[in-house]
């Protein structure tokens, strides 16, 4: 997936007035701006990248907004959603918020208030973004890890000294030390703080289930 300084805006949306205005403020604030007529056309021809947003029309012919959120969520693609609507029931929009919508704008509103649900959810988008290029880095690194050293891994990150590791299995506290080293060795830091910080917001257990070769869903794809 291509990654953007600045960010990108899916405009989808079946009013060409609206798409016209909005396409042309967020270009002028710096955004990249691709417009659809429609969710089936959004769906078709999208191409992820990121940091993006989607904004989303919530009632529009053909698939509303609520159903492309659902076929996006299928296909695990995961870039935040701003609905934007002028009149929308009750039960769709708590629907779109159960189903992970970012922000909910009721047209009219003004510049200002757009702007800033953009902003908010194109730095959650980043801040997604680098999360997963540093859980795929740490992945590659674990892979490498024998069992045994799997096994001090989750230890050191969990706080433990070599002293409490080697009581708990009745190791040698010598040889906790050398597992340990090779531990920060391979997964590339140079202290238990290092590796702590590292793997801080990682799923440790999904990395564990992953290194038994049971994939993730995907994701969508960044290039350059």
């Amino acid at each position: 997936m291509q990654v953007l300084s600045a960010g990108h805006i899916y405009l989808v949306d079946d009013d060409a007035s609206i798409r016209s205005a909005l396409a042309g403020t967020l270009e002028r604030q710096g955004f990249s701006v691709t417009p659809y007529a429609s969710a089936a056309e959004f769906l078709q021809h999208a191409t992820p990248v990121s940091p993006a947003v989607i904004l989303l029309d919530m009632r529009m012919p053909g698939l509303s907004g609520v159903e492309c959120q659902a076929d996006l969520a299928s296909h695990g693609w995961t870039t935040p959603i701003i609905f934007i609507s002028g009149e929308s029931l009750p039960a769709q929009i708590v629907q779109a918020m159960k189903q992970g919508a970012s922000d909910f704008l009721l047209k009219p509103f003004s510049m200002q208030t757009l702007l800033v649900a953009v902003e908010r959810a194109i730095e959650s988008d980043r801040a997604t973004h680098a999360l997963l290029v540093r859980t795929l880095a740490v992945e590659k690194l674990y892979a490498a890890l024998t069992p045994r050293e799997r096994e001090v891994f989750e230890a050191i990150i969990e706080g433990k000294t070599n002293k409490q590791i080697a009581d708990s299995d009745g190791s040698a506290a010598a040889t906790i030390k050398l597992h340990r080293s090779r531990v920060l060795s391979k997964m590339q830091v140079e202290s238990a703080a290092e590796l702590i910080a590292l793997t801080s917001d990682i799923d440790i257990s999904a990395l564990r289930l992953r290194s038994l070769d049971i994939k993730h869903p995907l994701a969508p794809e960044r290039h350059h």
